[in-house]
């Protein structure tokens, strides 16, 4: 076959040129596929320079603004590697000259080299030609390839394209792996912040949330986390973590020797001050030096202090405290991402630590609310045993549950038990009206239906929106006990022989929407026992209140002991439904002999 005439044709390649290509080519498929640095080093340090017949090769990156770092060497010795593995970006070699320029550098001869670095300090290796390639990427050189070649000869132009053609696939490889690296944090990321939340809503206690914002971040965040809450105007330190336990008491000691100066600048309290964070990239040995207490200085130092961030503990428009991290990896320092991050997380723990102390001061209130409307001890008489249970739902709201018990001064015995429905505070206050109603009706006249006519009335009188549900009993010294059921649950009767009663239900609806109650009267032998209890006891979510109070009435033989506390224990944790939402009370009248 003829050659197509007036068709150019290129310059012959050689044989062993044309070797060296292939070779190129297969390294730069290696580059495309590669997955980590460490395997991007590799080739280039090896593949390459084997391809190429390279004694000597270097792979660098640009390191900040200001200096290059070696990640692979192959060929120089281990002193001259060390010395070379960081240096400044204005030191003059072919490294630092490609970086800045972004073109390709080739010098052949070492008379050459010497003549364009006549000061650079290099062990003699004889004839030599250097090639030097940027990796560019994305209109920016990043780094550089540096091959030493045996002999005096420039490589072919095919060589010097490939080499040019195999940088920039090593600069893709770069990209694509701090990429996926960046991407793979970020999910990372992602996916802690939404376990924290998780794990910071799992409990409304403020000890253990404060101690669990700490522990989060350790150690993969940072070598040691503390907390500092606001309060009067002073950083009080509630938690700290570290993943060495025993640095743990040196933290508190250097906080609570030399806690956080409100007057200086850059600290704790200026995040406070300006609800902005403050970043210590690197603390350096020249930084430490400046601290004038020599106690202080060698406490921080037994920290091993490398890197500092505090961020604030932002919630509902205030500064409520920070949150400080600090590595002790020289290979940790923080960076503007790791601040947004830590204040991400600071968000989400404020949030936490808020909801857990409004939980705390709520719940206390709710507990001096509900010691100020139940009766702090009851006692019997010589004639009857009197034994009151009581268990809050566990929230944070004050229950509806009451009850009372008290002997008159004629000898007779009073008790109630009700409950109001709903909730709160309008719950607590309608709970201490009814207490105290019943408490001034009785003085005056304790037949139960006269009670419960006078409450009636009261309750219709102040127009009140509480819905309340009463048993009014009233035990004389013969064994009668006269009671009232004002839309409440019936009470049960054990006798001593064993046989269960369950009284009649009520005679009417709740206090305030009845009229002329009618009593019922019940004679008690000595060991006889009435249980009064509330819907708590009874009532499940799905079931009909008749099963209800079949269980009650076959878990009555529990109360047949001899220590009637005892048995209304047990007969209660039978009867209580784990997780339920009801406050949970009982009292247990019992005549003796």
């Amino acid at each position: 076959m003829q050659p197509e005439l007036g068709r150019p044709r290129g310059p012959r390649i050689p044989p062993e040129v044309g070797d060296t290509l292939t070779r190129l080519a297969r390294v730069t498929g290696e580059l495309s596929t590669a997955t980590t640095v460490d395997e991007v080093t590799k080739i280039v340090t090896q593949h390459v320079a084997d391809a190429v017949g390279a004694t000597i090769a270097t792979l660098a990156l640009r390191d900040g603004d200001d200096q290059v770092r070696l990640l692979g060497v192959r060929g120089l010795d281990a002193p001259e590697a060390v010395h070379w593995q960081v240096f400044p970006i204005t030191v003059p070699n072919t490294v630092t000259d490609v970086i800045r320029s972004g073109r390709r550098l080739v010098l052949v001869g070492a008379r050459e080299i010497s003549g364009r670095y006549p000061d650079l300090d290099i062990p003699d290796r004889g004839e030599r030609t250097t090639v030097t390639i940027p990796l560019r990427v994305a209109g920016r050189t990043s780094g550089a390839i540096h091959l030493s070649l045996p002999g005096g000869e420039r490589p072919h132009p095919a060589e010097l394209e490939f080499l040019d053609i195999l940088a920039d696939a090593c600069a893709q490889a770069f990209e694509r792996i701090e990429a996926s690296a960046v991407a793979e944090e970020q999910t990372a990321r992602l996916a802690f912040l939404a376990e924290a939340s998780i794990q910071l809503a799992s409990s409304l206690d403020l000890e253990v949330t404060i101690a669990r914002v700490a522990r989060l971040a350790v150690p993969r965040f940072a070598d040691w986390c503390a907390i500092d809450v606001l309060r009067d105007g002073r950083l009080h330190r509630l938690a700290v973590a570290h993943v060495d336990p025993e640095k743990v008491a040196l933290a508190w000691r250097l906080h609570e020797r030399w806690p956080p100066d409100p007057e200086r600048p850059g600290g704790a309290f200026e995040v406070v001050r300006t609800g902005r964070p403050v970043l210590m990239h690197e603390i350096t040995d020249e930084a430490l030096a400046t601290i004038t207490d020599e106690e202080q200085l060698r406490v921080a130092r037994e920290l091993e202090l490398r890197s500092a961030l505090i961020v604030p503990l932002l919630v509902r428009g205030r500064v409520s405290g920070v949150l400080s991290w600090v590595s002790t990896d020289p290979g940790r320092l923080y960076d503007e991402d790791d601040v947004h991050f830590a204040e991400h997380l600071a968000r989400r723990s404020a949030a936490a630590i808020d909801n857990a102390e409004l939980y705390s001061q709520t719940r206390d209130v709710a507990e001096q609310l509900q010691r100020a409307v139940l009766p702090g001890e009851v006692v019997g008489t010589p004639t009857w045993d009197v034994q009151c249970f009581y268990e809050p739902s566990g929230r944070t709201e004050v229950g509806g549950d009451f009850y009372d018990a008290f002997a008159l001064e004629d000898g007779r015995f009073v008790a109630f038990v009700g409950d109001v429905m709903g909730r709160g505070v309008s719950a607590a206050a309608a709970m201490a009206q009814m207490r105290s109603a019943v408490r001034a009706f009785v003085s005056v006249d304790a037949t139960p239906e006269v009670v419960a006519d006078k409450l009636d009335r009261l309750a219709r009188q102040h127009d009140t929106d509480q819905l309340v549900t009463l048993v009014v009993l009233l035990a004389d010294r013969d064994g009668t006990v006269q009671l009232v059921n004002a839309g409440h649950i019936p009470p049960s009767l054990l006798r001593r022989d064993g046989s269960r009663e369950q009284l009649p239900w009520a005679d009417g609806p709740p206090i305030g929407l009845g009229t002329g109650r009618r009593g019922v009267s019940v004679a008690m032998d000595p060991g006889d026992t009435l249980l009064v209890v509330t819907d708590g006891l009874v009532e499940r979510r799905g079931e009909d209140i008749d099963e209800g109070l079949t269980r009650l009435d076959a878990s009555l033989g529990l109360l047949a002991g001899p220590e009637l506390g005892i048995g209304l224990g047990r007969l209660v944790a039978r009867l209580s439904e784990e997780g339920s939402e009801d406050d949970r009370a009982a009292l247990a009248l019992r005549r003796l002999a």
